[in-house]
Protein backbone atom coordinates (compact mmCIF):
# COMPACT_ATOMS: atom_id res chain seq x y z
CA UNK A 1 0.00 0.00 0.00
CA UNK A 2 1.27 3.53 -0.73
CA UNK A 3 2.85 5.39 2.18
CA UNK A 4 2.35 9.00 3.18
CA UNK A 5 5.88 10.09 4.01
CA UNK A 6 5.25 13.43 5.73
CA UNK A 7 2.88 15.33 7.89
CA UNK A 8 1.01 17.49 5.30
CA UNK A 9 2.96 20.74 4.98
CA UNK A 10 1.14 24.07 4.75
CA UNK A 11 2.50 25.86 1.66
CA UNK A 12 0.12 28.81 1.44
CA UNK A 13 -3.42 29.63 2.48
CA UNK A 14 -5.44 26.35 2.39
CA UNK A 15 -2.76 24.55 0.31
CA UNK A 16 -0.88 21.51 1.65
CA UNK A 17 2.00 19.46 0.25
CA UNK A 18 1.96 15.67 0.69
CA UNK A 19 4.75 13.28 -0.31
CA UNK A 20 3.72 9.72 -1.13
CA UNK A 21 5.78 6.60 -1.82
CA UNK A 22 4.14 4.17 -4.24
CA UNK A 23 4.99 0.94 -6.05
CA UNK A 24 4.69 2.75 -9.37
CA UNK A 25 7.51 4.63 -11.07
CA UNK A 26 5.97 5.72 -14.35
CA UNK A 27 4.05 8.98 -13.99
CA UNK A 28 3.02 11.35 -16.76
CA UNK A 29 2.41 15.07 -16.22
CA UNK A 30 -1.32 15.74 -16.02
CA UNK A 31 -2.20 12.40 -14.43
CA UNK A 32 -3.85 12.19 -11.00
CA UNK A 33 -4.32 9.90 -8.04
CA UNK A 34 -7.61 9.06 -6.29
CA UNK A 35 -7.44 9.17 -2.50
CA UNK A 36 -9.76 7.50 0.01
CA UNK A 37 -10.10 10.12 2.72
CA UNK A 38 -11.65 8.08 5.52
CA UNK A 39 -11.81 4.52 6.80
CA UNK A 40 -15.61 4.73 6.90
CA UNK A 41 -18.18 5.81 4.29
CA UNK A 42 -18.17 9.53 5.09
CA UNK A 43 -17.02 10.89 2.70
CA UNK A 44 -18.03 8.04 0.42
CA UNK A 45 -16.16 9.04 -2.72
CA UNK A 46 -12.43 9.32 -3.21
CA UNK A 47 -10.82 12.68 -3.93
CA UNK A 48 -8.86 13.11 -7.20
CA UNK A 49 -5.63 15.10 -6.82
CA UNK A 50 -3.20 16.01 -9.61
CA UNK A 51 0.43 14.95 -9.43
CA UNK A 52 2.57 17.98 -8.58
CA UNK A 53 5.95 16.28 -8.86
CA UNK A 54 7.41 12.79 -9.22
CA UNK A 55 10.80 11.19 -8.80
CA UNK A 56 11.39 7.47 -8.85
CA UNK A 57 8.49 5.84 -7.06
CA UNK A 58 7.67 8.93 -4.98
CA UNK A 59 5.18 11.63 -5.87
CA UNK A 60 4.14 14.96 -4.39
CA UNK A 61 0.65 16.43 -4.49
CA UNK A 62 -0.74 19.82 -3.54
CA UNK A 63 -4.16 19.70 -1.90
CA UNK A 64 -6.36 22.75 -1.56
CA UNK A 65 -8.79 22.44 1.35
CA UNK A 66 -12.28 23.19 0.06
CA UNK A 67 -14.47 20.68 1.91
CA UNK A 68 -14.59 17.72 4.27
CA UNK A 69 -12.65 15.31 2.06
CA UNK A 70 -9.72 17.64 1.40
CA UNK A 71 -9.74 18.75 5.04
CA UNK A 72 -9.29 15.12 6.08
CA UNK A 73 -6.40 14.71 3.62
CA UNK A 74 -4.68 17.80 5.04
CA UNK A 75 -4.77 16.21 8.52
CA UNK A 76 -3.54 12.73 7.58
CA UNK A 77 -0.68 11.21 9.54
CA UNK A 78 2.36 9.56 7.92
CA UNK A 79 1.76 5.89 7.17
CA UNK A 80 -0.38 3.68 4.96
CA UNK A 81 -2.57 5.58 2.50
CA UNK A 82 -5.40 4.19 0.34
CA UNK A 83 -4.52 5.55 -3.10
CA UNK A 84 -5.38 4.48 -6.66
CA UNK A 85 -3.18 5.72 -9.46
CA UNK A 86 -1.64 7.08 -11.51
CA UNK A 87 -4.83 7.60 -13.50
CA UNK A 88 -5.90 9.46 -16.62
CA UNK A 89 -4.37 10.82 -19.79
CA UNK A 90 -1.67 13.44 -19.41
CA UNK A 91 -0.14 16.26 -21.43
CA UNK A 92 1.76 16.03 -24.71
CA UNK A 93 5.49 16.58 -24.14
CA UNK A 94 7.05 18.83 -26.76
CA UNK A 95 10.74 18.45 -27.59
CA UNK A 96 12.99 21.42 -28.43
CA UNK A 97 10.00 23.72 -28.88
CA UNK A 98 8.66 26.94 -27.35
CA UNK A 99 5.53 26.70 -25.21
CA UNK A 100 3.42 28.68 -22.77
CA UNK A 101 1.86 27.34 -19.56
CA UNK A 102 -0.96 29.11 -17.71
CA UNK A 103 -2.10 27.99 -14.27
CA UNK A 104 -5.00 29.33 -12.23
CA UNK A 105 -5.06 28.76 -8.45
CA UNK A 106 -4.42 25.16 -7.45
CA UNK A 107 -4.50 24.45 -11.21
CA UNK A 108 -0.83 25.47 -11.17
CA UNK A 109 0.03 22.21 -9.39
CA UNK A 110 0.03 19.73 -12.32
CA UNK A 111 1.93 22.20 -14.49
CA UNK A 112 5.05 22.03 -12.34
CA UNK A 113 5.81 18.39 -13.21
CA UNK A 114 4.95 19.18 -16.82
CA UNK A 115 7.47 22.02 -16.82
CA UNK A 116 10.16 19.69 -15.43
CA UNK A 117 9.57 17.21 -18.24
CA UNK A 118 9.57 19.97 -20.87
CA UNK A 119 12.89 21.23 -19.50
CA UNK A 120 14.31 17.73 -19.85
CA UNK A 121 13.36 17.80 -23.54
CA UNK A 122 14.99 21.17 -24.22
CA UNK A 123 11.69 23.04 -24.60
CA UNK A 124 11.57 26.74 -23.67
CA UNK A 125 8.77 27.64 -21.25
CA UNK A 126 6.89 30.86 -20.62
CA UNK A 127 4.91 30.47 -17.41
CA UNK A 128 1.92 32.52 -16.23
CA UNK A 129 1.08 31.86 -12.58
CA UNK A 130 -2.35 33.26 -11.76
CA UNK A 131 -4.00 33.41 -8.32
CA UNK A 132 -6.63 35.43 -6.46
CA UNK A 133 -4.07 37.10 -4.19
CA UNK A 134 -0.56 36.57 -2.83
CA UNK A 135 -1.79 34.45 0.10
CA UNK A 136 -2.56 31.60 -2.33
CA UNK A 137 0.86 31.49 -4.04
CA UNK A 138 2.72 28.23 -3.39
CA UNK A 139 6.24 27.10 -4.35
CA UNK A 140 6.82 30.26 -6.39
CA UNK A 141 10.60 29.87 -6.52
CA UNK A 142 10.36 26.29 -7.78
CA UNK A 143 8.19 27.41 -10.69
CA UNK A 144 10.29 30.49 -11.41
CA UNK A 145 13.55 28.51 -11.48
CA UNK A 146 12.29 26.19 -14.22
CA UNK A 147 10.71 28.86 -16.43
CA UNK A 148 12.58 30.76 -19.13
CA UNK A 149 10.04 33.57 -18.70
CA UNK A 150 7.86 33.88 -15.60
CA UNK A 151 4.87 36.07 -14.73
CA UNK A 152 2.65 36.22 -11.67
CA UNK A 153 -0.81 37.78 -11.88
CA UNK A 154 -3.11 38.39 -8.93
CA UNK A 155 -6.70 39.55 -9.12
CA UNK A 156 -6.08 42.26 -6.50
CA UNK A 157 -2.52 43.24 -7.49
CA UNK A 158 -1.08 42.08 -4.15
CA UNK A 159 1.82 40.50 -6.07
CA UNK A 160 2.96 40.64 -9.67
CA UNK A 161 0.66 42.07 -12.32
CA UNK A 162 -2.84 43.09 -11.29
CA UNK A 163 -5.65 41.37 -13.16
CA UNK A 164 -6.67 38.07 -14.71
CA UNK A 165 -3.97 36.15 -16.58
CA UNK A 166 -5.88 36.11 -19.86
CA UNK A 167 -6.49 39.85 -19.72
CA UNK A 168 -3.06 41.14 -18.73
CA UNK A 169 -1.10 38.74 -20.94
CA UNK A 170 -3.43 38.25 -23.89
CA UNK A 171 -0.63 39.28 -26.25
CA UNK A 172 1.43 36.30 -25.04
CA UNK A 173 -1.49 33.88 -25.28
CA UNK A 174 -2.42 34.95 -28.81
CA UNK A 175 1.18 34.96 -30.04
CA UNK A 176 2.20 32.90 -33.06
CA UNK A 177 5.56 32.16 -31.45
CA UNK A 178 4.39 29.27 -29.30
CA UNK A 179 4.24 25.67 -30.48
CA UNK A 180 1.69 24.66 -27.83
CA UNK A 181 -0.32 26.14 -24.96
CA UNK A 182 -1.05 24.22 -21.76
CA UNK A 183 -3.45 25.36 -19.06
CA UNK A 184 -5.18 24.20 -15.91
CA UNK A 185 -7.50 26.19 -13.70
CA UNK A 186 -11.04 27.58 -13.57
CA UNK A 187 -13.17 26.72 -16.59
CA UNK A 188 -13.89 30.36 -17.56
CA UNK A 189 -10.14 31.02 -17.66
CA UNK A 190 -9.42 27.99 -19.83
CA UNK A 191 -12.31 28.77 -22.17
CA UNK A 192 -10.99 32.29 -22.72
CA UNK A 193 -7.48 30.99 -23.35
CA UNK A 194 -8.82 28.66 -26.04
CA UNK A 195 -10.66 31.59 -27.62
CA UNK A 196 -7.60 33.87 -27.50
CA UNK A 197 -5.03 31.34 -28.71
CA UNK A 198 -3.70 31.61 -32.22
CA UNK A 199 -5.72 29.25 -34.40
CA UNK A 200 -2.59 27.37 -35.46
CA UNK A 201 -1.43 26.73 -31.89
CA UNK A 202 -2.57 23.50 -30.17
CA UNK A 203 -4.15 24.13 -26.75
CA UNK A 204 -4.25 21.43 -24.07
CA UNK A 205 -6.46 21.94 -21.01
CA UNK A 206 -6.68 19.88 -17.84
CA UNK A 207 -10.28 19.84 -16.63
CA UNK A 208 -11.17 19.65 -12.95
CA UNK A 209 -14.44 17.70 -13.17
CA UNK A 210 -15.37 15.80 -10.04
CA UNK A 211 -14.28 12.19 -10.52
CA UNK A 212 -16.29 9.61 -8.62
CA UNK A 213 -14.54 6.31 -9.34
CA UNK A 214 -11.59 7.64 -11.36
CA UNK A 215 -11.53 4.61 -13.66
CA UNK A 216 -14.42 5.30 -16.05
CA UNK A 217 -17.11 3.12 -14.48
CA UNK A 218 -19.45 5.62 -12.83
CA UNK A 219 -19.59 8.05 -15.81
CA UNK A 220 -19.91 10.89 -13.32
CA UNK A 221 -17.30 13.10 -14.94
CA UNK A 222 -18.51 13.30 -18.54
CA UNK A 223 -17.40 16.16 -20.75
CA UNK A 224 -19.41 17.27 -23.79
CA UNK A 225 -17.17 17.49 -26.85
CA UNK A 226 -17.60 17.81 -30.59
CA UNK A 227 -16.79 14.09 -30.69
CA UNK A 228 -19.53 13.21 -28.18
CA UNK A 229 -19.38 12.48 -24.48
CA UNK A 230 -15.95 11.81 -22.99
CA UNK A 231 -15.06 10.60 -19.51
CA UNK A 232 -12.64 13.05 -17.95
CA UNK A 233 -11.01 10.41 -15.74
CA UNK A 234 -9.92 8.10 -18.58
CA UNK A 235 -10.22 10.15 -21.80
CA UNK A 236 -8.71 13.09 -19.89
CA UNK A 237 -8.29 14.96 -17.66
CA UNK A 238 -6.17 16.54 -20.41
CA UNK A 239 -8.11 17.41 -23.57
CA UNK A 240 -7.68 19.38 -26.76
CA UNK A 241 -9.29 22.62 -25.63
CA UNK A 242 -10.94 23.14 -29.00
CA UNK A 243 -13.02 19.95 -28.88
CA UNK A 244 -14.74 20.83 -25.60
CA UNK A 245 -18.22 22.35 -25.79
CA UNK A 246 -17.54 25.01 -23.18
CA UNK A 247 -21.13 26.21 -22.97
CA UNK A 248 -22.06 22.75 -21.67
CA UNK A 249 -19.40 22.79 -18.93
CA UNK A 250 -20.26 23.58 -15.33
CA UNK A 251 -18.39 26.88 -15.29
Amino acid sequence: MPLLLNQPELLSKDHYLLKIETKESNFNPGQFINIKTSANTDPLLRRPISIFDAEGNSISIVVRVIGKGTELISRMKPGDMDVIGPLGKGFTIEKNKKVILIGGGVGNAPLYYLMKKLNDEGTKVTYIYSVKNKDFIFEKNKFKTLADEFFITTDDGSEGIKGMAVDVLRDKISSKDYDRIYCCGPEPMMEKIVQLANTNTPVEVSVENYFGCGVGLCVGCTVDTVEGYKRACVDGPVFDGRVILWDKMGG
